[in-house]
């Protein structure tokens, strides 16, 4: 199975695609999306829309999973401008007719680090240990959303445990 973990924001979105199979998990690509804090939103917006599309149609996901939306009662702007580029993913994620998946931050944070408040450097170094990374990403963008395909692969399989445990 194909999965796209997508870590939404409006400057920088997140993506890692990683294949699960009986061998384990393999990084087939990651990186970021980049928009330009000169543009309107509406320009970025778009930009963001168009470059998950052609992500998604040059990687073929079965399903792509992104973070929930959050709120810290410190930063209400910061969750409405990732709530702008959430909803345009999710748009172009059903546009392409592929499965989505949400998730918490603190439920993939528990999943990967056994810590629902892990630390971002916490998270990274599992991360890159879980897919035997010879180096962290830089960025921890790309380490969120290798994170959020990683504990979707998890959960995929303990289902799938699960049903044969019956």
């Amino acid at each position: 199975m194909r999965i796209l973990g997508i870590d939404p924001g409006l400057g920088i979105t997140g993506y890692g695609v990683i294949e699960s199979s009986g061998k384990g998990l393999k990084v087939i690509e990651a990186g970021i999306i980049c928009s330009n804090a000169k543009y309107n939103i509406e320009k970025r917006l778009l930009g963001i829309y168009t470059k998950i599309i052609k992500l998604l149609k040059d990687t073929k996901p079965d399903v792509a999973v992104i973070e929930e939306l959050y709120s810290h009662y410190r930063h209400p702007k910061t969750s409405i401008l990732m709530g702008h580029a959430r909803g345009i993913i999710c748009l172009a994620v059903e546009n392409q007719k592929i499965r989505l998946a949400n998730y918490p931050s603190t439920r993939v944070k528990k999943a990967i680090t056994g810590r629902g408040h892990a630390s971002k450097q916490q998270v990274q170094r599992t991360v890159a240990s879980l897919l035997n990374l010879t180096r962290i990403p830089e960025s921890v963008d790309v380490t969120d959303a290798l994170a959020l395909a990683v504990t979707h692969a998890n959960v995929l399989m303990h289902s799938y445990t699960s049903s044969y445990d019956l």
